[in-house]
Parts: C-alpha cells; structure tokens; sequence
C-alpha cells in the first residue's frame, strides 16, 4: 500500500507505505544534518533506487499475482491461489508475465523517494513552532512520536506525488496478451487515462491509501517494539547477545510487525485496487469477466465498494491475495532490510556518504 511508500509502498505503497519501527529507533542516536550536500543525496536515491529495484524484481511474481487475486471478476475466477496462480501465469503469458507491471513500479522508486526524503526533513525541523516539548527528547533530539509522524506524514505525501504512476501500474499488471485494448507503457497509460476518463481518475482509489496508513504505521510501531522488548527482558530462546538484538532477530521481527500491519490494513489495499479498476473502458477480462458472467466493476466511492464487495463476495474478499503479499512482505525484509526506512538512513548518514562502499557498508550493516 504504499506503498511501500510509507513504504513504501511502497511500496505502495503503502505501498508500496512504510515500515517505522526501525526509525522510530533512530531518535535516540539522533539525526544531525549540517549544510546542503547534494552529491550525497542523489548517491543515496541512486544506490537506494538500484537495491529497491533488485528487491522489487525479486518478488514481482508474488506482486502481480496479488493484484491479480485482489480485482478478478468473481464470476471468472482464473487465479485461484498462489501456487495455482503462478503456474497459469506461467503457462499462459510465459516467464515475462511473471513481471507485467514490474517496470512501472521500480520507475516510481527514486521519485517517490526523493518527494519523501525532502518532506521528512520539513516535517521534523525542530524549530517549527507546532511542534509541542513533548515531541523532543531531554537532549533536545527528535522523540519517537515525533518521528514516527514525520514519517507518516512524509509517506502520505509522497504517495500522493506519486499516485498516477500507482494508479496505472495496477492496470498494466492486470492486462493480459487477450486484453481488449492495451496499454502500451506507463506514459502510453497515463495519457489513455487522462483522455477517456479525466485528470481526477489518476487519483482513484487515493483515500483508502491514505486511511491504511494509521493502521500499517502504528501496528509496525507497536508489534515491533513489542516484540524486541519482550525478547530483550525475557531472553527467549537465548537471541539476547550483548544487550542486543541480533540482525536476524530484529529482521524477523520486523518481518512479523510488517506482516501484522498489513494483515490488518489490507481489506483498504484490495478496495484500493478496485476502485482503481472502475471506469476502465475496454478492461481486462480478468477485471469484467468472460462470456455471460461479463460485467465490469462499478462503485461509486470506498463505503460503496466496501458494501458490494462484502454483499457479493463475503468478507473473506476483502483478504483476497493475503497470502502471496505476506511471503513478498516477509520476502522483502530479508532482501532489502532497509528498504522501508529508505530516506531515514539518507538522513542519518547525510553528511558522511562520501563514497559508495561506505554506503554499501551501511546499508549491510544497519
């Protein structure tokens, strides 16, 4: 959901939005900017926009096989399950289906990146006057909470900036070689769209994203503080070494905050693709159907699609596609740890990224 963005994201994203228990961490060690350094912050968006490209690549099967599961016509179920789903992909697009959409989705990485880094380090300037006693720490550094807003807020922005090319992206990866009219690349996509359905349809399904945010954000700050500081007091299983949390330990905890938060915030991402989908003339079949069961989507706002999707479906498909986006997100964690708190560690090493091989030290050593 923004994905992703938060995330991410996203991701998403988000997301492909993000993950902020790790940044919520790096208040207490403080985060010093001094003068402009931009050579540093286009390395970093460059180094992070390559590994969150190699990231997203990997898991881009498991990807597009949610979206597919989360908008198919329930009257022509073609994808019924991840392994299932995979194989028919296969056997009917061949490898290069397994990536539809991919391209669209690694492009939005290095803009909505850079919307976010630039709006986070305007949303936690210590000297602003909103911002209450209560959100610095006794060492006058930025608290937990105020961070964890910043990047919220820093998320939702940059989702926002980026949303059309989200918006788009759902429906090339939803479009097959059978599709009635083909979207012929994201440019191609975003023109069609402003064309036949006006500027405002590049911003469908907007308001369910940024309603996931509260509970992606704050289930991964809880969850994850939770379960670092059980581990820390009650020393299970022996992970404790040092006073520390090993890596692993703290990958897979974060693995199972992220999986949390989006457990929960989920039935908002599968309402935010549909409604995505609402308006596309000549559809993909996967969205309308074939034969007689053919009809296309129409809601008429979130609680409408909500309503009908519960009414028709049942509750369950509000969780269509769970499965394949939990194995990506536990998938992701361990490929790109850091890909969530993306723009935080731009920050914290604003002033010190002087050569490639230090940020690559960074980045495998967080």
């Amino acid at each position: 959901m923004a994905s992703e963005d938060v995330k991410t994201s996203g991701e998403a994203a988000v997301s492909t939005i993000v993950n902020l228990a790790e940044e919520a961490k790096l208040a207490s060690e403080g985060v010093k900017t001094q003068g402009p350094a931009f050579l540093s912050i286009c390395k970093s968006l460059v180094a992070g926009g390559v590994a969150g490209g190699v990231s997203r690549t990997a898991v881009a099967p498991l990807e597009r096989l949610k979206i597919l599961l989360q908008v198919q016509n329930p009257h022509s179920i073609k994808y019924n399950g991840t392994i299932q789903g995979l194989k028919y992909i296969w056997r009917t697009e061949g490898f290069r289906g397994l990536f539809k959409g991919n391209g669209t989705n690694c492009a939005r990485i290095v803009p909505n990146s850079a919307v976010k880094f630039f709006s986070y380090e305007e949303a936690s300037k210590r000297d602003q006057p909103v911002y209450l006693p209560l959100f610095l720490t006794d060492d006058a550094q930025l608290s937990p909470l105020l961070r964890l807003g910043a990047g919220a807020c820093a998320g939702i922005i940059a989702m926002s900036a980026t949303y059309p090319m989200d918006m788009v992206r759902g429906r090339l990866t939803v479009q097959t070689d059978k599709s009635p009219h083909q979207y012929r690349g994201i440019v191609h996509a975003l023109s069609t769209v402003l064309k036949e359905e006006g500027p405002r349809a590049l911003y469908k399904g907007w308001l369910p994203s940024v309603i996931g945010v509260v509970p992606y954000v704050g289930l991964n700050f809880a969850v994850y503080e939770s379960l670092k500081d059980w581990l820390l007091k009650s020393n299970t299983f022996n992970l404790v070494e040092n006073n520390e949390l090993s890596v692993t330990t703290r990958l897979a905890c974060g693995a199972a905050a992220g999986t949390v938060g989006q457990t929960v915030a989920y039935p908002l991402d599968v309402i935010r693709r549909r409604m995505q989908m609402v308006g596309w003339k000549d559809a993909a079949s996967v969205v309308t159907g074939d034969g007689r069961g053919k009809a296309p989507l129409e809601y008429t706002g979130m609680v409408d699609a909500f309503r009908k999707t519960v009414r028709y479906e049942g509750f369950g498909a509000l969780y269509k596609g769970l499965v394949p986006n939990s194995v990506k997100v536990s998938t992701l964690k361990i490929l790109y740890p850091n890909q969530g708190r993306f723009y935080f560690t731009m920050v914290r090493f604003y002033n010190i990224l002087t050569s490639s091989s230090t940020f690559s030290y960074r980045l495998s050593h967080p």
